[in-house]
């Protein structure tokens, strides 16, 4: 009898073993008792509008070069991550574990509570707000939504425009909701209502 080998997991602790990994120091424990049951979508570019260089892993990882670029000096000092960066081509990057509190959300309130880094996990995907977004990054953030549901009980997708509606304004409207109710249709998770059908 040939026993066949189950397949690996996906995950070794909180690392997501099919996105690469690059360690972030920008992250602290989450309170006691906090329930992982959001996933917020933030876009980025770095200089806003210009893809495919790494200003956005070293801002992720303390390392970016104030100087490099006039934009940067407006966000000078800035200490921030994201659990995943989803870069045009649909390559995926894991930057803190995700069972500890990534800096993406800052003030926020949804679901009837505040704080949202305390319980979510932050995605960002390399883009302009209002601008729209590659196929490949839809791929791959289905695919990575559809693996944290394994890990932890998400009950909602929501946009960093959501839990932060007057400060923030990412994805924006070039981010087709649709394509993300579609792909969870019958899971019970919960999108924003204005991305509602």
């Amino acid at each position: 009898m040939v026993r066949r080998s189950r397949p690996a997991a996906p995950w070794r602790g909180g690392w997501y073993l099919p996105a690469r990994p690059m360690h972030s120091p920008n992250h602290g424990e989450r309170p006691a008792g906090a329930v992982v049951d959001l996933i917020v979508v933030h876009s980025i570019s770095l200089p806003p509008g210009e893809y495919g260089g790494t200003a956005v892993h070293q801002l992720f990882t303390n390392r970016l070069d104030w100087d490099a670029h006039p934009y940067f000096r407006q966000i000078r000092g800035l200490e921030v991550s994201a659990h995943f960066f989803i870069a045009r081509g649909g390559q995926l990057w894991q930057f803190v574990d995700t069972d500890r509190r990534a800096w993406h959300a800052g003030r926020s309130h949804y679901r009837g509570r505040d704080a949202c880094n305390d319980d979510s996990i932050g995605v960002e995907l390399e883009g302009l707000e209002g601008q729209e977004f590659e196929e490949a990054q839809y791929r791959a953030l289905t695919g990575l939504c559809t693996a944290l549901s394994g890990r932890y009980p998400i009950r909602y997708i929501a946009g960093h425009e959501h839990i932060a509606p007057y400060r923030k304004n990412d994805p924006g409207p070039g981010f087709e909701w649709r394509r993300m109710r579609s792909a969870f249709a019958g899971s019970g998770i919960v999108f924003p209502p204005a991305a509602q059908p």
